[in-house]
């Protein structure tokens, strides 16, 4: 509602039902704030209807609201269980069914006819017949109307029609960047930023922004302008600090089609829209979530700031498809898959520190990110044990993988950047990745172990992060925490070692 005021949607009307009943019964035993104030400082008009079943006030107060350019909240004053004799007004109505002998009284204290049991009046079944026919009529002046667009302005019209059927651009994808192989890297975060600023030239619908975050998230494109009042052919939204305000806003570009929208924040404030995650998981939305600072290597911010349970509990989130990629490469392959398969939502989660890029002429290629699961490199002879990991965990087992190769050791090296992508593969794939005769496998990531012993098995370990994180330079924390190569390392001596 702020964003609304601030932006002048003035298209926004919105029917308040002021009945002041509660589950818990009065609203005045919690809730004696003046709203339409409220709507008023928020920057909108706000209108009163004394009866909210005054039909004519109510349709006054409607086209008073479309007449102004501000939203518009229109307080209608409504009694709730109107004309139950003994639930008007009462709690009861709000939550309970009124029982047979209740609404067979309601319908003679309205002077409504007690048969048929539902009743529909000859006058209102004609108005929804004239309805339906206007709504033909208004289709085809629509219809009509695109055609004569499509006949002035073709190239705009066909582009128009790809939007709203949910294709995209011919070739889109054909020129993202390729990142070079480079020890040093870069956060997967700034990798993101730079797909980013191909894909938004190429993609005319795509649209989005963060909450207050851009600089760090890296949500900005370039040739991109801000949506604002008055400038409403921009593409990047400024959400402000409004987590959940902005996933209620992607959620509802994804609702609408012909666009793919996104929104950033940093992953520990995920918690603050849970409600639109889940949401657009369960509506089966294309939104597409921007999850940067993804561990408590994000730093001196500390815990506060570091996310530790977040990635179990997106993951628990039936029908969202969570990727936490571990390199530039994968970064691309993770927008792909986002941007190609809306029909679920998608959470990219990004690193604030450095990672390396892989030699992809030594290692599997990134393209591999779309199965969830992949083997990046058997190295050392026929594999002993299975190291696996996830985002910026990656460049650990391939250390310390390569060590334990260079002694001897036979060393699969799993890259694992989404558990629901790897769930959607046939079984083959599956055990072609994860074979049950390797037994041992040793798994890393800076989180919580919560889901990891199915991948790990009876026969693996885990070194997660099992308590929340504390402020010091990243490279302190992740060696205090036994996020390193050295540890998995030793983890990996140890679980050979064990008959």
């Amino acid at each position: 509602a702020s964003l609304a005021g601030h932006l002048k949607l003035g298209k926004l009307v919105f029917l308040y039902d002021d009945n002041k009943i509660s589950i818990d019964g009065s609203t005045d035993i919690a809730f004696t704030e003046d709203r339409g104030a409220r709507f008023e400082a928020y920057g909108w008009q706000v209108l009163r209807v004394e009866d909210g079943n005054d039909v004519g006030a109510v349709d006054q107060a409607i086209a008073a609201a479309r007449a102004d350019g501000r939203p518009s909240l229109i307080v209608c004053r409504t009694q709730i269980g109107f004309g139950l004799p003994t639930k008007q007004n009462t709690s009861d109505a709000h939550g309970e069914p009124p029982g047979v002998d209740e609404l067979a009284a309601a319908k003679e204290r309205l002077g409504w006819p007690s048969e048929p049991w539902f009743y529909i009046p000859e006058e209102v079944l004609r108005h929804f017949r004239r309805a339906v026919a206007a709504g033909d009529q208004l289709e085809r002046a629509w219809q009509e109307k695109m055609g004569r667009y499509a006949e002035e302005f073709p190239a705009q019209a066909a582009d128009l029609q790809r939007r709203y059927a949910g294709d995209l651009p011919a070739g889109w994808d054909a020129d993202l960047p390729v990142f070079t192989p480079d020890s040093k890297g870069s956060a997967t975060r700034a990798s993101s930023g730079k797909v980013l600023d191909r894909l938004g030239g190429i993609i005319p619908e795509l649209i989005g922004g963060s909450a207050d975050l851009t600089p760090s998230n890296k949500t900005r494109f370039e040739g991109v302008h801000d949506f604002q009042a008055g400038s409403e052919q921009g593409r990047y939204l400024r959400f402000g600090v409004r987590e959940h305000g902005m996933g209620a806003i992607v959620n509802g570009l994804a609702y609408h089609g012909g666009m793919v929208p996104f929104g950033g924040t940093f992953l520990v404030f995920s918690d603050y829209m849970r409600a639109s995650v889940r949401l657009s998981a369960l509506a089966g939305l294309g939104s597409i979530w921007v999850y940067t600072h993804d561990s408590i290597g994000l730093g001196e911010d500390g815990p506060t700031h570091q996310p530790v349970e977040h990635l179990a509990a997106l993951r628990a989130i039936p029908n969202l498809t969570v990727i936490r990629p571990s390199d530039g490469n994968e970064v691309r392959e993770a927008w792909k898959v986002a941007i190609e398969h809306r029909d679920r939502p998608t959470a990219l989660v990004l690193s604030r520190q450095g990672v390396s890029n892989l030699d992809r002429a030594v290692y599997a290629s990134a393209e591999n990110l779309a199965r969830g699961a992949y083997v990046l490199a058997d190295i050392g002879g026929a594999p002993q044990i299975l190291l696996v990991a996830t985002g910026s965990e990656v460049d650990l087992i391939v250390e310390a993988g390569e060590r334990l190769a260079g002694e001897g050791v036979g060393v699969r090296l799993v890259s694992f950047p989404s558990w629901e992508l790897f769930e959607r593969q046939d079984g083959e794939y599956q055990l072609s990745v994860f074979p049950p005769f390797l037994t041992k496998r040793l798994g890393i990531e800076a989180a919580v172990e919560q889901g990891w012993s199915r991948w790990l098995g009876d026969r693996g370990m885990m070194i997660s992060v099992e308590k929340f994180g504390a402020s010091a330079p990243y490279q302190t924390i992740f060696d205090k925490y036994g996020l390193t190569s050295e540890r998995v390392y030793e983890s990996a001596r140890e679980l050979l070692a064990d008959e």
